[in-house]
């Protein structure tokens, strides 16, 4: 069996000559992040919530939620925070419910809405859809 993809520092340059040069560097961000989920699955012991594909569409999504940037400065900054986030997740940082939280239930991944919606008085109905994160 193969060894287990260990992260390796990726430095982000303080900045991207231009915008195809960022973009290179968001594919191995990319590439880098879904390397590293068998090892984050394992160290914080995801299996029995979520999938690699699932964690892989997580990462993707995230990507895309800032593909209408066009500032290679600000990606570079954003690649910058990514990698940071990365770091931490892979060096064990962060706690399984923060993973969970923050990539599982959190990308919509998983429902969790029948739970709160099953008070009895119209008052607890509303106070929960106004209150619901």
């Amino acid at each position: 069996m193969a060894a287990p993809f260990t992260l390796r520092k990726i430095g982000v340059p303080p900045n991207s000559a231009n915008l195809t040069e960022a973009r290179r560097r968001v594919f191995d961000f990319f590439r880098a992040s879904c390397r590293s989920i068998p090892t984050v699955m394992d160290i914080y012991n995801l299996q029995d919530v979520v999938a690699p594909s699932q964690l892989r569409f997580a990462i993707s999504a995230q990507i895309r939620n800032n593909a209408h940037i066009t500032d290679p400065k600000v990606i570079d900054l954003l690649l910058f925070k990514g990698m940071e986030e990365l770091t931490d997740i892979v060096d064990h940082a962060k706690q399984r419910h923060h993973i969970i939280g923050q990539y599982v239930v959190g990308e919509g991944l998983v429902q969790n809405t029948g739970s709160k919606d099953q008070g009895k008085s119209d008052f607890l109905k509303n106070f929960y859809t106004s209150n619901y994160f």
